[in-house]
């Protein structure tokens, strides 16, 4: 028997007014495309989306994020939908979390950040992959206990004692403390192994070459297609979570590693970041970079400036990269897109899944080497 899927609602707080008012603050989503990300990150975790809801805050409530008013209105949709789970685009703070689960009673109430650590909790396939998807969850959990912690404090105890609940918090707290040390000295023992990898693929002086992009671009299908393998490649986000190296020919007969990469996405979750270092380290060590872009995507140039920013944040900006625009066989009368960019300089058009393009990027690679 099959198990029911969740039946989610989706909340998008729209803090551009206060994003204005913070030079510093990055780019933040249009209401549409913060959506769509979400409703496809709800599909590739197995949820299905059963409306969305939006606000407009010039200041955030701090006790539920979002205004009285929209609390009220996403309860009534909650029961109209038989919704039993609200999935935020924002990240909630523990407070935001515990008040809108009492608000809102017998719902679910998560945010982005966790829906993406559980995601990668599904994917990570390798030792490494999971020791680095638990230490983010790790991570992401000790900043979420204070709400539970709130409630558990209540149980026993006077004033000039601390009850059962708060010394079960203390408790946990020092569990995630001592578990997040003994996460972090294991991942060291297995960087320092794939270093050793790193170092003696160095020393037979081979061109190294990264697959970076925004999530689901197409990376692993192009990696299949250049190696002529079946890495795991479906139309998901975050399909790929651990890195995968792979030979391959060029025309000038010439060895190279290509790897593929976990995909880039827009305001990556803080927590990730730990995850996300065994592609970080590879694209840091990497000879040049090919940038797979969607093409097809309706928001193709917002994805582009997400990948950029966060190659700027490694400080890889300036190794040579090829902008590989992908999926060109769903494109429809784009004649005049792909002219502009035939014109562009280390840019080439492709298609991973039918071949089109691929022997014009090989040799645009040779001739990069040969440089």
């Amino acid at each position: 028997m099959s198990q029911k899927k969740e039946r989610a609602i989706l909340v998008y707080a729209d803090t551009r007014e206060i994003t204005k008012r913070n030079a510093n603050a990055k780019r933040v989503f249009f209401y549409e495309e913060a959506v769509e990300e979400l409703k496809r990150l709800a599909y590739t975790a197995g949820i299905k989306v059963v409306g969305s809801i939006k606000q407009e805050l010039k200041k955030v409530n701090p006790a539920t994020l979002i205004g009285k008013g929209k609390v009220e209105e996403l309860k009534e949709l909650v029961h109209e939908r038989r919704a039993d789970t609200l999935i935020f685009y924002n990240e909630l703070s523990p407070t935001q979390q515990r008040n809108l689960s009492e608000e809102i009673e017998e719902t679910r109430v998560t945010d982005r950040t966790a829906l993406i650590l559980d995601i990668f909790a599904n994917r990570a396939r390798s030792n490494e992959g999971k020791l680095q998807v638990e230490l983010a969850q790790l991570i992401y959990m000790s900043t979420h206990l204070r709400g539970k912690g709130i409630e558990l404090s209540r149980i026993g105890g006077g004033a000039q004692t601390k009850g059962r609940g708060e010394k079960k918090l203390e408790e946990q707290k020092r569990l995630i403390k001592d578990r997040i040390a003994k996460i972090r000295r294991e991942l060291q023992k297995v960087r320092k192994t794939r270093g050793l990898h790193r170092k003696n693929r160095q020393k037979m002086a081979m061109t190294t070459i990264s697959l970076v992009g925004y999530t689901n671009a197409g990376k692993s299908t192009l990696l299949n297609r250049l190696a002529k393998e079946s890495v795991l490649a479906e139309d998901k986000l975050f399909a790929t979570l651990d890195p995968t190296t792979r030979n391959i020919w060029l025309p000038s007969n010439r060895r190279v590693l290509v790897s593929d990469t976990v995909g880039f996405i827009h305001n990556l979750p803080t927590q990730l970041y730990e995850a996300f270092k065994a592609t970080f380290e590879e694209v840091e060590e990497s000879n040049i970079l090919l940038h797979i872009i969607d093409f097809s995507h309706k928001y193709m140039d917002d994805q582009v400036l997400a990948v950029e920013e966060t190659l700027r944040e490694m400080k890889v900006e300036d190794k040579p990269i090829i902008n590989v625009y992908n999926k060109v066989d769903l494109l429809e009368d784009a004649d005049e897109f792909i002219e502009t960019v035939s014109m562009r300089e280390n840019s080439v058009i492709i298609s991973a899944s039918t071949g089109c393009g691929i022997r014009n990027l090989l040799n645009k690679v040779d001739a990069l080497i040969s440089e």
